[in-house]
C-alpha cells in the first residue's frame, strides 16, 4: 500500500473542507445557518500606541484608561486622545487612542482625513507599516515624531474558524459585502478575511465608507464569496 500520510498539508486539508462547505452552502451562505451573527461596524480614525510612546505623550508610568469596551473582547476605547499633525502643520485634534498598547504605534485614518492632513497614505492591513508615511503626535505631556505608521485600514472581516468554514473562505481571502440602504445599496469588494479563533464575527469599514453606504440606516447586510467570471468567450 502506498503511504500518503504526508502528501497533503493540514492547511490544504482545511482549504478543501472550506471549499466543500462553500459549495454545499452556496456562494452566499444562509444567515439562518450561520454560527454567529454578522456585525458591521465603522472604525473611525484612531491610534494604537506603544507603551513607550504612551509615556512620552502622557507622562512616565502612564496607563491607558478604559472609556468603553469595543465589540471584540479585550479591546477598548481609551479616555486618552492626541492631536495628529501632518505636513504644513495641518492638524486633527482629539483623536481617540484604542487599547491595549501595541508593540508599534499605528495611526488609522479615512481618506478624507489624509487629504485634510496633506498626507499620501496607502491602504494596508493593520500591522503592515513598512513604507508608510509618518506624522507628529501631540499629547498633554510631550510630542512623538513618527517616521512611519500612518495607514488607511483595508476593509476587513474578523472571523473564527467556524465562520470561515461557514462562508467557505480562509485567512487572507477577499470577500464581498452587500449593504442595502435606501437609495445607496452598495457592494463593497476586497473585504480581507482575518481569521483568529478568539474573535467574534465583525466587519470593519472606515468612516468614509460607512457614510457612503448610509450604514446607520442599512436594512440588510450580506457577506459572501465572490463568484468567478461566467463570461463566455468565442
Amino acid at each position: 500500500m502506498t503511504q500518503l500520510t504526508n502528501s497533503i498539508s493540514r492547511s490544504q486539508i482545511e482549504q478543501l473542507v472550506r471549499q466543500a462547505l462553500g459549495q454545499q452552502l452556496g456562494s452566499a451562505a444562509s444567515p439562518s445557518s450561520a454560527p454567529n451573527p454578522l456585525v458591521v461596524n465603522i472604525s473611525a480614525r484612531h491610534i494604537h500606541l506603544s507603551q513607550e510612546h504612551l509615556e512620552v505623550l502622557f507622562g512616565k508610568g502612564a496607563q491607558l484608561e478604559i472609556q468603553k469596551d469595543l465589540y471584540q473582547e479585550g479591546y477598548f476605547a481609551a479616555t486618552q486622545t492626541v492631536a495628529i499633525v501632518g505636513p504644513r502643520r495641518r492638524m486633527i485634534p482629539n483623536v481617540r487612542v484604542l487599547g491595549p498598547c501595541r508593540g508599534d504605534t499605528q495611526v488609522e485614518l479615512a481618506f478624507t482625513d489624509t487629504i485634510s492632513l496633506g498626507l499620501e497614505v496607502p491602504i494596508r492591513i493593520s500591522g503592515d507599516l513598512e513604507n508608510t508615511p509618518g506624522c507628529v503626535l501631540m499629547g498633554p505631556k510631550g510630542v512623538v515624531e513618527l517616521d512611519k505608521g500612518v495607514i488607511r485600514a483595508a476593509r476587513h472581516v474578523h472571523m473564527s474558524p467556524a465562520d470561515c468554514a461557514h462562508y467557505g473562505c480562509a485567512n487572507g481571502d477577499k470577500l464581498h459585502l452587500r449593504i442595502e440602504s435606501n437609495g445607496c445599496t452598495t457592494v463593497l469588494e476586497d473585504v480581507v478575511v482575518r481569521e483568529n479563533p478568539e474573535v467574534k464575527l465583525e466587519v470593519h469599514i472606515d468612516t468614509d465608507e460607512g457614510n457612503a453606504v448610509d450604514l446607520d440606516h442599512a436594512t440588510s447586510v450580506k457577506l459572501f464569496v465572490p463568484e468567478g467570471c461566467k463570461c463566455k468567450h468565442s
